[in-house]
């Protein structure tokens, strides 16, 4: 009896193995993008009106460039604080370009505060939004901002990608 449990054990263990190996390569390893960007920030009519102004629209237009050549298109909403430097935004994005050599589109969503001229800013891969070449894209964007100038670094999986 002994003897068949261990044989049955060698028999199963080059298939664990062979499917460790298969979910290993199934997992992407985490890719970085770095580059610059252009946007432009058009105000729009708020679907409301409020005395003070403190909810605002905008409709956002970007021009990707380095690892991401891409163009963007979404929206904005903001709403400021009673204190200067402080407010929140959210946006949504569709993104249209190469990333990593592969086309098609993904929808970034914007999340973002600050207080006391301080940011906090998280920026998303809408999680199975990404179409063509680019399907199971995840990840996630850093914004900089610096000297009027804008970039962003960019972490993501694709699979498919070593």
């Amino acid at each position: 009896m002994k003897t068949k449990s261990r044989a049955a054990l060698f028999l199963l263990l080059p298939i664990s193995v062979i499917a460790l190996r298969a979910a290993q390569k199934e997992t992407p390893m985490p890719r970085h993008a770095t580059g610059s960007f252009e946007v432009k920030i058009i105000p729009l009519d708020p679907a409301f009106k409020a005395e003070d102004n403190s909810i605002a629209r905008f409709s956002l237009d970007k021009q990707f460039h380095g690892a991401l050549e891409a163009t963007s298109k979404g929206e904005m909403l903001s709403g400021g604080g009673t204190v200067k430097g402080s407010g929140g935004y959210v946006a949504i994005e569709r993104v249209t370009g190469t990333l990593d050599g592969r086309t098609g589109t993904f929808i970034l969503q914007h999340n973002g505060t600050m207080q006391n001229g301080v940011y906090h800013l998280n920026v998303i891969v809408v999680p199975d939004s990404a179409t063509a070449q680019l399907t199971g894209l995840q990840g996630s964007m850093e914004i900089i901002i610096k000297d009027g100038k804008h970039s962003y670094e960019f972490t993501y999986t694709l699979p498919g990608s070593i």
